[in-house]
């Protein structure tokens, strides 16, 4: 092991023996009583020595026996400490491409604030490259999607759709302006290659169809689709099992949500009856609004559509990561010109044939907060 103290944290002294890391309240964390010798040691854990020579370093600096690893067991617990040469031979395959550090070092930072054991941010980012995710539609919101997925370092992003690109589906960080005329798809994923910090070399054998999908993003460029998402176009993921999340602008609102663990958590099925139950009309609505006129230009404001795809893109991110996501039975929405993002529950609904909703023998309603990171002393 070669530790090393946490750089995204910016480090500063309350006092003479208190020193504080972070400056978030987030992640913030107060370390103390510290005394100068010690507080001199923490500059040699810059992850170029191991724990032998540090051993050493700390008798030439009069430091007693074993307050070393007394030191190093106190940051880790607090989450602060990492380790330059961890995270198993994926890892080390990482380090070995500076292209690849280089553009993924300021992921790796934040990933360091969410990963408290030692080199757990590097495993993480190794264990993106092996994953394969579609997003399916490629306006506004999917083509940014996709191109934020390949960038953090997912290895492979397929994207899906249809026509060509029109003048409306341009966006920064999505399709260009000199890609309009088109095909969607085939832009999309040009887009997703140059955001891709690099990839693994693609098999021969691997499947073009859902098999081997990590996840699923339903970002259809009618908002329509995303706000109320047809029941039936889920059927397969569900009887496949394949996680998706739906998210899009319908009308200067946008949708992230729901993140569907098929037989868990509400699907698209659930959201339709629970809307069908507090007002018997939508069904109604609904098949007006999906029958009307085409609309060529949808109303799907650019701030807020980049919005939806940052927050779709970051609670997908969590998910692959092995993240409890807010996102798994709710759905987050904000409009125009307020951007006050809510969440709104989205229950399993007990007549849906998903089974997300069927009741366990022996089961009982629990309440439980997400953990969250406070100032500690």
């Amino acid at each position: 092991m070669h530790p090393i103290v946490k750089p995204a944290l910016r480090r500063g002294w309350r006092d003479l023996s208190t020193v504080q890391f972070g400056v978030a309240p987030a992640h913030a964390l107060v370390l103390g009583p510290m005394d100068t010798a010690t507080s001199s040691f923490l500059t040699l854990l810059d992850g170029t020595r191991g724990l032998p020579l540090l051993r050493e370093e700390a008798r030439r600096m009069g430091l007693p026996e074993g307050h070393v690893d007394k030191l190093m067991d106190e940051l880790s617990r607090a989450g602060l400490l990492d380790d330059s040469t961890g995270g198993g031979p994926a890892a080390d395959s990482l380090r070995g491409r500076s292209d690849l550090m280089d553009r993924l070092r300021a992921d790796l930072a934040s990933l360091s604030l969410l990963s408290p054991e030692p080199a757990g941010a590097i495993a993480k980012v190794a264990a993106r490259r092996a994953m394969r995710v579609r997003v399916q539609g490629a306006g506004r919101v999917g083509a940014v999607v996709a191109s934020v997925l390949a960038g953090a370092g997912v290895g492979r992003v397929d994207v899906l759709d249809g026509g060509h690109v029109e003048p409306w589906d341009v966006a920064p960080g999505g399709l260009p302006a000199e890609s309009i005329g088109e095909r969607r798809d085939t832009t999309a994923r040009r887009i997703v290659r140059q955001s891709a910090p690099g990839r693994p070399p693609r098999k021969p054998s691997e499947p073009e169809d859902e098999a081997g999908l990590s996840l699923l993003i339903i970002a259809p460029r009618d908002g329509l689709d995303a706000y109320a998402p047809a029941p039936a176009a889920a059927d397969d993921l569900l009887a496949s099992g394949i996680p998706h999340l739906y998210a899009g602008v319908i009308e200067g609102t946008g949708v992230v949500g729901p993140l569907v663990l098929p037989g868990t958590t509400a699907c698209a099925g659930c959201l339709f009856r629970q809307r069908a139950d507090r007002d018997p009309t939508w069904p109604r609505m609904l098949a007006q609004w999906r029958s009307g006129h085409a609309r060529p230009a949808p109303a799907c404001d650019l701030a807020l559509s980049t919005s939806v795809a940052g927050l779709a893109a970051g609670h997908a991110l969590a998910f692959l990561d092995g993240a409890t996501s807010p996102c798994a039975g709710a759905r987050w929405e904000a409009s125009v010109p307020g951007f006050d993002w809510r969440s709104r529950p989205v229950w399993p609904h007990p007549s849906c044939p998903c089974g997300a909703g069927a009741p366990v023998k022996g089961d009982q309603a629990t309440t439980a907060t997400e953990p969250h990171a406070t100032m500690a002393g």
